[in-house]
């Protein structure tokens, strides 16, 4: 097992070259263009890219408890924040201070993982009837397979299984039941349960640092240049990167991909970015994945299984296709995965839940017509600057590419594609700013 997910990351990593090159390779703009765009934004100053709102980045201790992170987050209306070591030495070196970037969905993902295995654990009641062994079988990836009681719990951990068994949940939320059954009385209260019940109230935020949607802390200083912030936010597949002030510990900044877009969007008018915006997404390689490698989900299909391709993928949303021309219909991210919590009638069925009957709750409709807001979608004769456009004013990640009067789904355009267009990478750019190997740190 853990030969394979090893593999997996090197694999991974790996492909970011492989992509970075294929973009390359495709893009028909003149390389004088790309290389004076290149050196543009090398002299550019980090510094000269705005504040996040408010001016001031929020930073979650590592010994947080999940709930207390949630709420920072929630409060905060952001999607992730750095997690900073709070008994760290007093230095200036960023490496000895923060652990990571967590993500809202990733724990969320945990929360609900976590619950499953209690409910797990309920069904046979003890641990030693729930671990018979110590590899994990994933929560999301046992209910897509249709497992339940005790065969679901086949794989858990004992530890993991006794937390839940000591936390005192099962003799109140359905000891002697099987898992499903457990489980969906678990919505009943379920803040109250994640707030003053084992193991959610105890469990930091150190201790899943490192699960889906984990990045590193990867900073840039505030007197480098956009070209290293570009190059971490596409081709290093980074959706953040935190700005530091040379010689201080403190975090200045922290810019997104979204921020980045939208920032490109208000270069219109300037020639650099009309020649490329101008440009049909075809001319530019765009969409860069095959149309037979975009991942989807029928919309009758469980709303968890859904979620779980998107983990299992590393991607952070799925096209809700019908029929087998893969029509779109709607739209699925993982950030959606929050209202599984925030919507307990959602909760407390979460397992039969389809992806219609989810959209049909949670994606927004219009005003006169009550209709669910249709995907957004373009064609392979769009510009680049009508996607810029698209991406930047709703404020989405990706934006689907259809073809032909049935609208089939043949790609998917991410924030990350749409910066590759505009920069290519110096030989060892990033390796000889930050005196290491970028890949290794991504491989810890």
């Amino acid at each position: 097992m853990a030969q394979a997910e090893e593999a997996k990351e090197v694999s991974k990593l790996s492909s970011c070259d492989a992509y970075f090159e294929a973009i390359q390779s495709r893009k028909k703009l003149p390389h004088s263009l790309q290389e004076t765009l290149t050196a543009a934004f090398a002299r550019i100053p980090v510094l000269s890219f705005p504040n996040v709102p408010g001016g001031r980045v929020i930073e979650i201790m590592a010994d947080t408890t999940i709930p207390d992170a949630v709420k920072i987050l929630s409060e905060c209306n952001i999607l992730s924040a750095p997690v900073k070591i709070p008994d760290a030495p007093s230095s200036s070196d960023w490496k000895e201070r923060y652990l990571g970037i967590v993500d809202y969905s990733a724990i969320i993902l945990w929360v609900l993982e976590t619950a499953e295995l209690a409910a797990a654990a309920f069904s046979v009641g003890t641990a030693t009837a729930a671990g018979v062994g110590t590899g994990t079988v994933g929560a999301l990836g046992a209910l897509a397979l249709g497992m339940t009681g005790p065969a679901a719990v086949a794989g858990l951990t004992v530890a993991a299984a006794g937390a839940a068994v000591a936390g005192g949940l099962a003799a109140e939320k359905g000891a002697g039941k099987d898992a499903p059954t457990a489980a969906d009385r678990l919505h009943e209260d379920f803040y109250k349960v994640i707030l003053q019940e084992e193991p959610f109230k105890s469990t930091t935020v150190r201790s899943i640092i490192k699960s889906y949607r984990w990045a590193p802390f990867l900073p840039v200083a505030t007197d480098d240049s956009m070209l290293s912030v570009l190059l971490l936010l596409s081709k290093y597949r980074l959706r953040n990167v935190p700005i530091i002030e040379p010689g201080t510990p403190d975090i200045k900044n922290y810019i997104t991909q979204s921020a980045v877009v939208q920032g490109l969007e208000g270069c219109k008018g300037r020639d650099w970015f009309d020649i490329i915006a101008s440009q049909p997404i075809s001319d530019l390689g765009l969409p860069f994945m095959p149309s037979d490698e975009v991942i989807t989900i029928q919309s009758n299909e469980l709303i968890l299984e859904a979620f779980k391709r998107m983990k299992d993928n590393n991607i952070g949303g799925i096209p809700v296709v019908e029929g087998q021309q893969k029509k779109i219909v709607g739209n699925v991210s993982i950030r959606d995965i929050r209202h599984l919590l925030l919507k307990p009638e959602l909760f407390s069925n979460f397992r039969q839940l389809t992806v219609r009957d989810f959209m049909n709750a949670v994606v927004p409709t219009t005003p006169d017509s009550g209709k669910v807001i249709p995907p957004i979608t373009c064609k392979l004769e769009s510009t680049l600057g009508s996607v810029i456009h698209s991406l930047a004013s709703k404020s989405v990640h990706r934006i689907y590419v259809v073809a032909g009067e049935g609208a089939e789904v043949v790609g998917v355009i991410t924030l990350r594609d749409v910066i590759s267009c505009f920069i290519f990478e110096p030989p060892n750019h990033l390796d000889n700013y930050f005196g290491f190997s970028v890949k290794d740190l991504l491989n810890q």
